[in-house]
């Protein structure tokens, strides 16, 4: 058996400051980073993602940034395919690839040997439509009669998880919490080190609540609207930020802006709990003086 690809990664909840410690580590190991964002992933979807700039991109070659237009669905499966060859390339030129993001299922779903059930498009628009016309909880509750551990895992107003799974069971007639079983194991494919970044909760929140703020004054309203005329997939249309907008028409600037925080709150308590479930994780204080000596050590292993 060929010995794995030696792999590093940053993750932790949004704005605890894993692009701004990525870069100072890319330079100093001479790695390329892979972003984990899967909104990163969309064109024009830059303000409300905190894509990285020209500035950023000339001093680190980033890899999954811009790869598809928003209009177009960017299945899991095909995401991790596409972060997977950028890995090769990476490895392929004696360079290291440095995973950075703070989603724990596209995170998982690159770095672990994991189940994907089949998909349909027709079925997927059947249950979209269905999820219009009766709302997130009547579908969510048809998942709970058929397969409750997995209705457990999925919050009801995620529809996009929701219809995913019943997608899954009835393409397959097997449960989907079935398929959730190999996310059970934390082995991954890879030579893998891992740095977690964590913030005291005011603390995060503060940073939370100011990078709402630059995001509207940067643009982002007119960023999401100029997007949705020109076309936004479902998941598109979800991300955090673009969805609060585009629900929110002519809005006050300070109701959108305290959806936005509330949202990207949950959120990150969500992207907390998930990374501390992953034992490869090594949890480092983000305000903490060696920061950067500290992940340097740990991600070269």
């Amino acid at each position: 058996m060929s010995e794995a690809l030696r792999v590093a990664a940053i993750v932790g909840p949004t704005a605890a400051g894993k692009t701004a410690l990525s870069l100072e580590l890319a330079e100093r190991t001479g790695a390329e980073i892979v972003s984990l964002d899967s909104m990163q992933a969309y064109r024009g979807m830059d303000i409300g993602t905190a894509k990285p700039g020209p500035e950023e991109l000339g001093r680190v070659l980033h890899h999954m940034i811009d790869v598809s237009d928003p209009a177009t669905e960017v299945t899991v499966a095909e995401f991790r395919n596409l972060a997977r060859s950028s890995i090769d390339d990476i490895a392929s030129r004696g360079r290291l690839p440095l995973l950075v993001g703070g989603s724990g299922l596209y995170f998982r779903a690159v770095v672990d040997d994991l189940r994907f059930p089949p998909r349909s498009a027709d079925l997927r628009r059947r249950l979209e439509t269905e999820a219009d016309d009766l709302g997130a909880g009547a579908l969510h509750d048809r998942l709970a009669g058929v397969d409750p551990v997995a209705a457990s895992r999925i919050e009801p107003g995620n529809i996009r998880r929701t219809i995913r799974a019943l997608e899954a069971i009835e393409l397959t007639g097997a449960l989907f919490s079935e398929f959730d079983s190999s996310w059970e194991s934390y082995q991954s494919l890879y030579d893998l080190r891992v740095v977690g970044l964590r913030r005291d909760r005011p603390e995060l929140y503060r940073r939370i609540s100011e990078r709402a703020e630059e995001m509207l004054a940067a643009g982002l309203r007119a960023e999401a609207e100029a997007l949705a005329d020109r076309g936004l997939s479902r998941t598109a249309r979800q991300a955090l930020g673009y969805r609060q907008v585009l629900e929110m028409p002519g809005a006050p600037e300070d109701e959108v802006l305290a959806a936005i925080v509330r949202a990207t709150k949950r959120f990150a308590r969500r992207q907390e709990a998930w990374f501390r479930a992953d034992p490869r994780v090594l949890w480092l204080d983000a305000s903490g003086p060696e920061l950067l000596s500290a992940a340097e050590g740990h991600l070269r292993g």
